[in-house]
């Protein structure tokens, strides 16, 4: 199964957050299921969460 893509539940329940007003932001290195869910954040904010969730080397 190809990892870059999360698992339904995980779709599921971020399609819910983004209901409910929320982004949910995925590392995308395959494998990797650590993600950032956030909401009524400055843009300042919320790019620092996105490198957060993105950058790969920094929650191994």
């Amino acid at each position: 199964m190809d990892r870059s893509i999360p698992p339904l539940a995980d779709r599921i329940h971020d399609a819910l957050a983004l209901l409910a007003g929320q982004r949910t932001v995925r590392c995308p290195e395959p494998g990797c299921r650590v993600s950032v869910r956030y909401r009524a954040v400055t843009p300042d904010e919320a790019k620092h969460l996105t490198d957060l969730a993105t950058d790969h080397t920094r929650h191994r």
